[in-house]
């Protein structure tokens, strides 16, 4: 069997999965900017009719993965995998989802870089012809990671303009041995790094050099160049942390500045909306990829994206024990293969 590893830490699919159908929920301050048409499911109220923050977050994972599967046409029993995770401990609301849906499930925790995490595990475990269909899918909710990681809402402490605005939001792909769609045709898994930041308000200088490698040996090991892409999209770096990274790759000799974005400034409007330095979360790039950017790849709009999910791997213990906040991002090529 031939080796589908190339460089470093890229694999090059010989069989590469298509993503047959996404799906997607937000909530009320995601459907106030500027992809509002761009989301299936708006919510007018963040309880989402639940009795808990946490339990209305695990409502928007079920029901964006039955959307995505609706709109695949087919039925949860014909899914083999599930592979998703959200910021809450123990993965709650990924948990509790996964019980009511019923598909076998691999949890998964790579803080806000889930949503790559788990397309690219999903795209090897079909590459490797162990499953027909995987579902994709990740989740975050502004008041249960406020609750967990920082203030009660309560407190009403005042945020600094380095801090993000946690998306409530979540996004759920489908992912088909064949079928219509762009297919999922290289992973680059991204290692651990940090470069020493502690500030829990600047997760995005925290994330950075984490994504900034993961690009670097990206380019090295398949030989692309950014002019490869018509787009070039970061998790959840935000206003700051994609100015760092957008630096430290051009260091290295790759200029992404003509097709370099952020899911965290894309998704808001932060002259409106005032999110300081844009949007985080697990649900950021998920919304915004299978919203935004899966549908203006069916229209044709754009036809090869690099997804970079970044993840800043703390926890209030390590926070409070005065920790550095490690940083991880997964990248993944999607390159069109619609004809016409």
């Amino acid at each position: 069997m031939a080796i589908k590893k190339i460089g470093k830490q890229t694999v090059k699919f010989q069989n590469p999965p298509v993503i047959i159908a996404t799906g997607t929920t937000v909530g009320p301050k995601e459907g106030e900017g500027p992809l509002r048409e761009y989301f299936d499911t708006v919510l007018s109220d963040d309880l989402y009719g639940e009795n808990s923050w946490e339990l209305a977050e695990s409502k928007m994972l079920r029901e964006s993965v039955k959307k995505a599967i609706q709109k695949a046409d087919k039925n949860i029993s014909e899914m083999d995998y599930m592979f998703s995770g959200d910021l809450l401990n123990q993965l709650m609301s990924t948990s509790f989802a996964a019980r009511d849906l019923g598909i076998p499930f691999f949890g998964l925790y790579g803080a806000c870089s889930t949503m790559a995490e788990s397309l690219s595990l999903g795209s090897m475990i079909m590459d490797g012809g162990y499953a027909d269909y995987v579902v994709a899918v990740t989740s975050s909710h502004f008041s249960s990671a406020e609750r967990q990681y920082r203030f009660p809402l309560e407190h009403g402490n005042q945020r600094a303009l380095t801090a993000q605005w946690t998306v409530t939001g979540s996004g759920a792909a489908v992912l088909g041995t064949n079928g219509r769609g762009p297919q999922i045709t290289h992973v680059t898994t991204g290692k651990v790094v940090d470069l020493g930041i502690k500030d829990v308000n600047n997760m995005g200088a925290a994330m950075a050099p984490a994504a900034a490698d993961t690009l670097v040996n990206h380019f090295q090991d398949t030989g692309f160049t950014p002019e490869y892409y018509d787009l070039i999209v970061t998790g959840d770096l935000g206003a700051v942390g994609k100015e760092i990274a957008e630096e430290m790759v051009l260091d290295k000799g790759y200029n992404m500045t003509k097709v370099y974005n952020d899911c965290g400034l894309l998704i808001f409007d932060n002259k409106v909306q005032d999110t300081h330095a844009g949007g985080s979360g697990c649900g950021c790039s998920a919304s915004v990829f299978c919203g935004y950017i899966y549908k203006e790849m069916m229209k044709k709009n754009l036809n090869t994206v690099l997804l970079i999910s970044t993840g800043a791997l703390l926890s209030t213990t390590s926070a409070q024990q005065g920790q550095t906040i490690p940083g991880i991002a997964h990248a993944v090529t999607i390159t069109n293969t619609l004809e016409g």
